[in-house]
């Protein structure tokens, strides 16, 4: 008698037409396959030398890292993008104006929902696995393949099992929850294994946290992290979803390698230290001064962080030792912003405000920090010399925490700054 199926048994078995489990092999039909303007120019040098044709309506070409173009550099590689979308036809390539941070990006425009299978060239692309899809990071050669094949190899995961009770209290928010979760397990627990979360705690979850965690599942190596689709996923993808999608969820005599119990009510504001995720503390046991609180990227640059930031900061002043950075992560998010009057609340309050781009996430441009100097970020990694200098360090927090920390001139909760009259 075999047994039950995971979410990402399911969705591999139905895109490869087989009967797949954890460590099977094989071989499956993407949905789309995106890369941006760093991974972009290797995947386009490869698919050319293949001399075929490419799949074109599968393919999302998304300029986010080094846009608007910092150097002669960053502007050839965005160039060859371009090109490429003209040579060959491709109606998804969003250019800048048009077009975000790449997760986001592929958010907003409907690529992602529930059930599809979505590869791209960039690690943070298990982020749409909080609308329900089964989305993994590949290399740009890859994505060569699959713009000729719109098919590619792989290995069924291994699934934990996130179990979700209770609510969050506070300011505490699905960052803290992801954080804390990568400081229990490491940022090796979960290699090549796939995160799926449930339990009735899921409910509690909207879904703009839900695509905050599954972008940090690869934080702790994981392959995919899945939030099977429920209302609140039904309602965000209505009348955003390109074309028709089909929800996977568990079976539930399905088999986990291990199953993790949270209780949402437990978690706190939570701070992770250089240069790990795992490094992960509550924030009331840090005492650090910072030089610069940024606030974005493909993790926490969507409307609802930047409101959570603005309605602390309105009507304040960022610390004079300090420069807070707001990066918008997509047209939609900065416009609704703007609209809002949230832009302003930041100028306001001392803060630079700009279009959408990765920025200093990366260390790229718009923050790349200086030796000695120090960062709390709503980013996802805090490697050595991630945002900047080798000497520089990057702690990464929620956007409560970060624009707490902006007024109080070092890493605080909300509840602390009030306390301090920052």
């Amino acid at each position: 008698m075999k047994k039950g199926k995971t979410v990402a048994e399911k969705i591999l078995s139905r895109k490869s037409g087989s009967d797949a489990y954890a460590g099977d092999i094989v071989e499956a039909e993407i949905d789309y396959v995106m890369v941006n303007d760093v991974t972009g120019p290797i995947a386009f040098k490869e698919f050319d030398a293949l001399g075929c044709e490419p799949i074109r309506e599968g393919i999302v070409l998304i300029p986010d890292h080094f846009v608007p173009n910092k150097d002669i550099a960053s502007a050839q590689q965005a160039l060859e993008m371009k090109q490429f979308a003209r040579r060959h036809g491709i109606d998804n390539y969003f250019e800048v104006g048009r077009s975000g941070v790449c997760h986001q990006m592929m958010v907003d425009e409907g690529f992602a929902a529930p059930g599809r299978l979505i590869v791209g060239a960039d690690s943070h692309t298990c982020t749409y696995g909080g609308l329900g899809a089964f989305s993994t990071g590949i290399g740009s050669t890859e994505a060569a393949a699959c713009f000729a094949l719109r098919r590619l190899w792989f290995r069924v995961p291994e699934t934990i099992k996130v179990e979700l009770t209770g609510a969050f209290k506070g300011y505490a928010c699905g960052k803290d929850l992801i954080l804390k979760i990568v400081s229990d397990i490491g940022v090796d627990g979960a290699t090549y294994m796939a995160l799926e979360f449930g339990g009735p705690g899921m409910a509690n979850v909207p879904v703009h946290d839900r695509l905050t965690i599954a972008n940090m599942v690869i934080e702790a190596g994981g392959k995919a992290g899945i939030f099977p689709a429920d209302e609140l996923t039904e309602a965000f993808v209505h009348g955003r979803a390109r074309g028709e999608y089909q929800a996977v969820h568990p079976d539930p005599d399905a088999s986990y390698t291990r199953v993790l119990e949270y209780d949402l009510g437990d978690i706190g504001p939570m701070v992770a230290l250089p240069h790990l995720p795992e490094n992960g503390r509550l924030v009331d046991e840090v005492d650090v001064t910072i030089d610069q609180a940024f606030l974005g990227s493909c993790t926490n640059g969507r409307i609802e962080d930047l409101r959570i930031a603005a309605d602390i900061i309105r009507g304040r002043q960022v610390h004079p030792d300090v420069r807070m950075i707001v990066v918008p992560a997509s047209p939609e998010v900065f416009l609704k912003a703007t609209e809002e009057g949230l832009v302003a609340d930041f100028v306001r309050a001392g803060a630079f405000v700009s279009g959408p781009t990765c920025a200093a996430c990366l260390g790229g441009h718009m923050g790349v920090l200086a030796d000695g100097e120090r960062c709390v970020s709503s980013t996802n990694r805090n490697f050595i010399g991630r945002m900047g200098h080798k000497g520089s360090e990057v702690y990464l927090a929620s956007p409560a925490v970060v624009a707490a920390s902006a007024l109080a001139g070092r890493i605080v909760t909300p509840d602390t700054a009030k306390e301090v009259g920052a």
